[in-house]
């Protein structure tokens, strides 16, 4: 693989906490030199560590504020005031609106406010919102997780990733990740729910919607604790005809074409 390739590598995919090898949702994506980390749940940090030091992440880019998809945002914050990190400047940070004062209530031990944004340079997502990263764009759409959360298209060179975050099967998904060459999209629940509003994927929905956007190829991620990944693929393949893996964690994608490597 070389730099220019658009790649995702699995930092981690377990739901909704961390396993003895397998920390919670976070990808590195990275493209042309341009390397995002997508979504920080526990324990990505340390594995993020194993490609990238944290002042080599261009950006960070945050689905829904969920501890299994933000909380090493707060160890990422020490790690980039009081350790070993010398900055140039704080690492932009794109997530949901409210974000930067969720951190600061968290972090803050006195009557003065954390300054976080001395870490990360905050920028709130939104509908539609684009954002030019290095070589890489991304555009987010909000998706129905029942609170504030996003997904996220990420291209470079023609080359095109979807991440769904966590997600029902929604339009919003759907036209997102139209023709996709790759749709990195969770698959939560065993089954559907029959009372109250369905919040998640089940491996069934996940194949309809790479199905309805014509994605290039399926990767099955955030498999609950009721499925095994073996089963969340086979269960999405009979619905989707294109190729489908798992987010097993340390294998690397490279997008628009077949290579996939372990840690």
């Amino acid at each position: 693989m070389t730099s220019d390739l658009l790649r995702l590598t699995v930092l981690g995919s377990a739901t909704p906490y961390a396993s003895v090898d397998n920390a919670c949702s976070g990808y590195l994506v990275s493209g042309g030199g341009t390397h995002v980390w997508v979504d920080a749940g526990s324990g990505t940090l340390a594995q993020l560590q194993r490609h990238v030091r944290l002042d080599e992440v261009d950006a960070i880019w945050i689905s829904h504020l969920h501890a299994d998809h933000s909380a090493d945002l707060l160890t990422a914050y020490y790690a980039a005031l009081f350790a070993d990190i010398r900055l140039a400047a704080p690492i932009p940070l794109y997530g949901p609106p409210g974000i930067a004062d969720r951190l600061a209530h968290f972090l803050t031990n006195s009557t003065t406010r954390s300054p976080v944004e001395r870490a990360f340079a905050v920028h709130e997502l939104s509908d539609g919102h684009q954002a030019r990263v290095g070589a890489l764009t991304m555009t987010s759409r909000a998706v129905a997780h029942g609170i504030p959360a996003f997904a996220v298209r990420i291209e470079a060179e023609g080359r095109s990733l979807v991440y769904s975050g966590d997600t029902a099967p929604c339009t919003s998904l759907t036209e997102l990740a139209e023709g996709c060459d790759v749709l990195l999209c969770e698959a939560e629940s065993a089954q559907a729910p029959t009372e109250g509003e369905q919040v998640h994927h089940t491996p069934e929905d996940t194949g309809d919607t790479a199905g309805a956007a014509r994605a290039g190829r399926l990767i099955v991620t955030h498999v609950g604790r009721f499925l095994t990944p073996q089963q969340a693929v086979a269960r999405a393949s009979a619905r989707f005809d294109g190729p489908v893996d798992h987010a097993a964690p340390g294998t690397t994608f490279s997008v628009g074409q077949a290579t996939t490597t372990g840690r």
